[in-house]
């Protein structure tokens, strides 16, 4: 037990020579440390939950839907991955930008993201609109479901321009701590994605019954109400730090987009490598068949509940760490960082005893046939190992990214997800004929190299002296 509080206590997180101020006391650290995490980690969850229903929702109609929508995946975050490393930049700088308590800069940052944002995604859905069926077909969609898989795709990136500025709102304002904004937003949007699925993949209530289209409106039209909502957030008169005025200038900043850029550079090789490896990843497992892939696609909707969690202690690790570092506060970033990691263990422990006692009654909420249990129960107990080093590295990789440590996060990702997790599951699944298990044994030394990586480069402490 002592050694147990030991582990857990304040005091004990930072080395003695990186102490440089009066500490929080264990309590207080937890305390702050959760207030930004959990509305962060509900939304993720909420969000990977009701995504995996409208997967069950879809599957309804049977395997081959599940599989038009899933195959739609990795094409759809390719799009939005230079999105996704804007994001990080605008998170990073506007938490310095917040430590600092310069809120003139930290709102021309926000400015200049929201222009770019709304650029940058339509040009990219523009172009992935017109190339719809060949980038499906080479994501490996086959003639039975290549139909379904262009049209769901296609309405998805009419929503994705909406979805973007809103998703660049909710990254400014999770850099100065206000993660229920961005929980509320989200958590809106996706329960009226959950009700026009209702609505519209069915037919109920007298609307027309579109099947996997009716799934695509209801998630275009959640996405429309979130970027309606967090433009809300920075435009009423009670919006606080961060505000969007009509009044101000939003010229084009030459300095504030150079910022910008400066840590989303980083952030966008990673997003590219990790884009590509997951792409290559969900091509090898699409080339087993309609069915498997099925299976495939299941519980990775477990997987991303698992992931759902680490990523919002990871938010939170990045807002802490970026204010830290911004009040010049290095040992408070590295003791919110290791106060991620130890809520994290607990997290990612019950989770996997969850999914593996569990495993066929999850998979059963999807899809109950035979050939899916069966192909899925083994998936699950990777599943539950994985998320083990998943949560830990998800944290890690936050604390880094909020230091503005970019770069090294895209060199390990490259080495993880670009070389081993494709290539050892390709080995596993089609020279040695492991099949679908074998190309998820090739997730597990993806996901334990990520965290050995992570984790030497956090306990080496050179993130703190990065400048942003």
């Amino acid at each position: 037990m002592q050694l147990l509080r030991r582990l857990f206590a304040a005091e004990y997180m930072v080395p003695a020579d990186r102490v440089c101020g009066e500490l929080p006391s264990t309590r207080q650290a937890y305390r702050d440390n959760l207030a930004v995490a959990w509305p962060s980690a509900l939304e993720a969850f909420l969000v990977a939950l009701i995504a995996s229903v409208d997967t069950v929702m879809v599957g309804a109609i049977g395997p081959e839907a599940i599989s038009a929508v899933g195959i739609t995946t990795q094409p759809k975050l390719i799009v939005l991955s230079i999105i996704f490393s804007l994001n990080v930049g605008v998170t990073t700088i506007v938490a310095r930008r917040r430590g600092e308590d310069d809120q003139t800069s930290a709102n021309r940052c926000l400015r200049q993201s929201v222009l770019l944002s709304a650029a940058l995604s339509f040009v990219l859905g523009a172009l992935a609109y017109r190339f719809a069926p060949q980038l499906l077909r080479f994501a490996g969609a086959g003639s039975d479901i290549l139909f379904d898989a262009v049209v769901y795709f296609r309405i998805i990136l009419i929503g994705n321009f909406f979805y973007s500025i809103s998703l660049t709102i909710n990254a400014a304002q999770r850099g100065v701590g206000h993660t229920k904004i961005s929980m509320v937003t989200n958590l809106t949007a996706n329960l009226v994605n959950l009700v026009f699925n209702y609505l519209l993949i069915g037919g109920n209530f007298g609307f027309p019954r579109w099947g996997v289209m009716g799934a695509a409106v209801a998630t275009a039209l959640g996405n429309f109400l979130a970027c309606v909502m967090s433009v809300y957030s920075v435009c009423n008169h009670r919006s606080g730090f961060l505000h969007l005025r009509l009044r101000d200038s939003w010229r084009l900043d030459r300095s504030a987009i150079g910022q910008i850029f400066s840590i989303c550079s980083g952030a966008l090789i990673e997003q590219v490598i990790m884009r590509v490896g997951f792409f290559s990843y969900a091509k090898i497992v699409a080339g087993l068949g309609t069915i498997p892939f099925a299976a495939h696609q299941i519980v990775m909707n477990v997987l991303s509940i698992s992931f759902s969690f680490g990523d919002g202690l990871g938010i939170a690790s990045a807002a802490l760490v970026g204010q830290s570092l911004g009040a010049r506060r290095p040992d408070l970033a590295i003791l919110y960082g290791h106060v991620g990691q130890r809520i994290g263990a607990v997290i990612s422990c019950l989770l996997c005893v969850i999914f593996i006692g569990l495993r066929l009654p999850i998979i059963s909420i999807f899809n109950s046939s035979p050939d899916i249990l069966r192909l899925g129960g083994p998936l699950m107990i990777i599943t539950g190992i994985a998320c083990l080093p998943q949560v830990s590295s998800t944290i890690y990789s936050g604390c880094l990214r909020g230091a503005g440590d970019v770069m090294y996060v895209a060199v390990m990702s490259f080495i993880s997800i670009g070389l081993i997790r494709p290539c050892l599951s390709w080995l596993l699944c089609y020279p040695l004929g492991l099949g679908l298990n074998g190309a998820w044994y090739g997730l597990l030394p993806d996901q334990i190299t990520r965290l050995v990586l992570y984790a030497h480069r956090f306990v080496s402490g050179r993130w703190t002296d990065i400048k942003v």
